[in-house]
């Protein structure tokens, strides 16, 4: 089986943590997750001025 391996980016790292186990089909317990970026607030606090960037890995099943 070929790796499965994506990058997403959102508004926050567990709103993109949610979004790749959607897109995978997968729950978390069978990826590897990989943080490439956290996400930045802006003026004042507002979230996603720079948002977060994960890359998940499925795991392979041994």
């Amino acid at each position: 089986m070929k790796d499965r391996i994506i990058e997403v980016e959102a508004k926050t790292t567990k709103e993109a943590i949610r979004i790749a186990l959607e897109k995978l089909k997968v729950k978390k317990e069978d990826v590897e997750i990989k943080i490439l970026r956290e996400e930045h607030k802006g003026l004042f606090g507002m979230e996603g001025a720079e948002p977060a960037k994960i890359k998940v890995i499925v795991k392979k099943k041994t």
